[in-house]
């Protein structure tokens, strides 16, 4: 499927052409047909000689409906230049040629109408203007095909040349995030509003739950046509009409984008190089408002030049745009901007950044950036989007790029270039790092966490949630690293703690004969120890000795060595299963001791869950 586009003057004969191919009048509009003039898009289709299908989009000539003309024309494969025999080129058939030009339509044919209205003569010298009017231009190469819509005479010929033209075209592919610039809304009774386009880089299905964008708005694609049949499913590079669930037709306008759910965000800046057309009236000045049509959309913009403080006609620059209304774009999306008064085209452009950072201007770093991103290979583009953002989730790196660059991510991870957070995964949400941000990170972590071994030698590992504070990651984000490292043993990980694989508590010195000191005390208080208050220990060295196993702590103020406290286990579950429960006064009388210490061995056995309250016994849980 193909999407082919009318340009040229006014009254050069591009509807009636159509109509002559198609059967199909592409004047839908009452007015349209009482003023015999196209004023806004008009749609067809046919079938070509090859079998290949083909919609059409038919666009205004009249200079006052340029801005209708540009809603329609961003998503064309190949353009017929229609140029009426009997006038030759005419202004807007420039400013239409201008267009296409600036928008890269670099497959087309020239259909020199109104053949019948002209001798031979008169018809070889259109030809010569023609070809050098194209010359220089993105359709210089196009062939030229004398028609006559009233006699037919050219018309064969031109439907066997537009097939040649296509045959060298490349399919759309379906790898990228699928979008539909609406240019047209309307209501349908019986089914609601139903938006058309010219459907880009993925699928459309129904069923299918999408977003209108800017807004924002949910919706569901309630049924798809196209060519006015019914389909389940669309691919890019066809006229598409969305039927869509729960949105009135006011909610709507034309340069809406529909999108799948959090696949594309709306920008109000972006970078770009522009270009200015030779014969633009004027240079364009830092800062100067033009107007800028992109997709199906029309705003406002200040431009920004990133190298001078004017550019020339016919010259081009890297520059950062900034939009009234937020828009919906992606990289090598192409642009027109126009100056509002009076209005005339005078350049267009090229995206190369949808979320920029704000630039100086002038700088190398700002410029170099700019033209890795224009000239650079799949590799420089993914790394330079990673330099930009930092670490990304793997779909939102995708979606930066506007494309699917799996396997561009896996030559690099192959080459040791780019790092996964957790190696081997997949999924949408893993983390993408390139080798000098994860080694970068990587060292930061092992080196906060060995600082903490520094700053407190008998602790067993630092929490976990002070880390994530210093760093400042989400839950999730936090998570992929530390299991990362994990994975490739950089870390122990160890219920909330993390530390460095070759750490250890070591009691050396004073620390080590107290340590001694406290063991030996609450060792001889048997079952009836000491507080640590009244030990006077410090509260590092009790979590020492508790964290390496020496002592079992079961609540501030009731501590036993390890021997003691499984003894005392032992024998309660003993009880237990001779007698089928234990009281805290059972423990105090089998142990000898008050019901301090008999209470809070059996309140930590039921909290480790080996026991079980019932009234006041407790029995095996």
């Amino acid at each position: 499927m193909f999407v082919v586009g009318t340009a040229g003057h006014v009254d050069h004969g591009k509807s009636t052409l159509v109509k002559s191919l198609t059967g199909i009048d592409p004047d839908r509009l009452q007015e349209e047909k009482a003023r015999e003039m196209t004023i806004d898009l008009g749609f067809a289709w046919l079938t070509l000689p090859s079998g290949r299908e083909v919609s059409v989009v038919d666009v205004p000539g009249h200079e006052r409906f340029i801005k209708n003309m540009l809603a329609g024309v961003g998503g064309i494969d190949a353009a017929v230049l229609v140029i009426a025999a009997d006038e030759g080129v005419m202004p807007q058939t420039s400013e239409h040629l201008a267009i296409l030009d600036l928008l890269g339509v670099s497959r087309g044919v020239v259909a020199l109408t109104k053949r019948d209205m002209v001798d031979d003569e008169w018809l070889e010298l259109v030809r010569e203007e023609t070809q050098e009017r194209l010359k220089g231009t993105s359709l210089e190469q196009a062939p030229l095909v004398a028609v006559s819509a009233r006699t037919r005479e050219g018309l064969p010929e031109l439907l066997h040349t537009l097939d040649d033209v296509l045959s060298r075209a490349e399919q759309r592919p379906a790898r990228g995030v699928p979008r539909l610039p609406v240019d047209r809304v309307f209501s349908v009774q019986g089914f609601g509003t139903v938006v058309t386009g010219t459907l880009l880089d993925g699928s459309l299905r129904v069923g299918q739950e999408v977003q209108l964008l800017p807004s924002g708005a949910r919706t569901r694609v309630r049924g798809l046509q196209s060519h006015k049949h019914k389909v389940e499913e669309a691919d890019p590079g066809r006229r598409v009409a969305v039927n869509v669930a729960a949105v009135p037709v006011e909610e709507i306008r034309r340069g809406d984008v529909v999108a799948p759910l959090g696949a594309l965000r709306p920008t109000k800046h972006f970078d770009a190089r522009i270009r200015l057309t030779a014969d633009a009236p004027r240079a364009l000045e830092q800062g100067q408002r033009l107007d800028l049509f992109i997709g199906a959309a029309e705003t406002v913009v200040t431009v920004s030049l990133l190298d001078r403080d004017e550019l020339k006609p016919g010259e081009s620059c890297y520059a950062q745009l900034r939009t009234v209304e937020p828009v919906v774009l992606l990289r090598n999306d192409r642009f027109i901007l126009r100056q509002p008064s009076p209005s005339v085209t005078v350049g267009g452009g090229v995206v190369l950044d949808a979320h920029p950072k704000r630039h100086r201007r002038k700088t190398e770093e700002t410029l170099s950036a700019l033209s890795t991103l224009e000239r650079g290979t799949p590799e420089d583009l993914l790394l330079a989007a990673l330099v930009r953002s930092g670490p990304a989730e793997r779909a939102a790196l995708m979606k930066s790029l506007g494309t699917d660059a799996s396997e561009t991510l896996g030559r690099l991870i192959e080459a040791g270039e780019v790092e996964l957070a957790l190696p081997g995964d997949s999924g949408p949400h893993a983390l993408v790092f390139t080798s000098m941000q994860w080694n970068s990170l990587s060292g930061k972590i092992t080196d906060a966490v060995g600082g903490y071994h520094s700053g407190y030698p008998l602790r067993t590992g630092m929490p976990k949630e002070e880390l994530k504070s210093r760093l400042r990651f989400d839950a999730r984000t936090f998570g992929q690293v530390i299991q990362g490292l994990r994975e490739r043993g950089l870390l122990v990980e160890e219920a909330s703690t993390v530390r460095l694989p070759e750490f250890e508590v070591r009691l050396e010195g004073a620390a080590r004969r107290e340590a001694e000191r406290v063991l030996g005390a609450v060792r001889v208080g048997g079952y009836t120890p000491p507080a640590p208050a009244e030990l006077g220990v410090d509260a590092e060295l009790l979590a020492a000795l508790v964290e390496t196993g020496r002592l079992v702590k079961l609540n501030d103020s009731v501590v036993y060595t390890t021997d003691t406290y499984n003894s005392m286990v032992e024998d309660i579950l003993r009880l237990i299963d001779e007698e089928g429960a234990i009281t805290v006064a059972r423990a105090r009388d089998r142990f000898g001791m008050s019901r301090k210490y008999g209470l809070a061995i059996l309140e930590h056995l039921d909290a480790i869950k080996v026991t079980r309250r019932q009234g006041d016994e407790r029995v095996r849980r």
